[in-house]
């Protein structure tokens, strides 16, 4: 089943993590996008509360290239069709546990959550250009 959302260019202190990030994946994805000229994928956030879902490292590479104007693909949280799951086994991660540590800014740890969607935007090659 086929989810709403839509891609929109927010102001990058509007958004929310839920998570902590990797250092040496933000420095990796940082030479890669300043090499590429570009972003492959926006990011995907929660439409109601702006809190980041899946791209933290792409987000903090974006943001330390001092670009403000982030892609984002906003979607509804609270949609059936969007899972939430865990990337270690074993553990349990629920919607309410992002939605708490997004809002708290009591940040989870790294690749703690892996959002499943139905469908979700892809190969978007976005210019930096049309970042700033």
């Amino acid at each position: 089943m086929p989810i709403q959302g839509f891609l929109k260019f927010i102001d990058n202190i509007r958004l929310r993590p839920h998570e902590h990030i990797r250092e040496e994946h933000v420095k990796e994805l940082l030479k890669l996008i300043k090499k590429d000229g570009f972003l492959n994928n926006p990011i995907i956030v929660d439409e109601h509360t702006l809190i980041i879902l899946d791209g933290h490292h792409r987000f903090q590479a974006l943001k330390r290239m001092g670009l403000t104007k982030i892609p984002c693909f906003l979607v509804d949280y609270k949609a059936d069709a969007i899972q939430v799951l865990s990337w270690r086994d074993g553990e349990n991660v629920s919607k309410q546990m992002v939605i708490h540590a997004g809002l708290s800014g009591t940040l989870l740890q790294p690749k703690t959550s892996r959002h499943v969607l139905p469908e979700r935007p892809e190969n978007l090659k976005i210019p930096l250009t049309s970042l700033r």
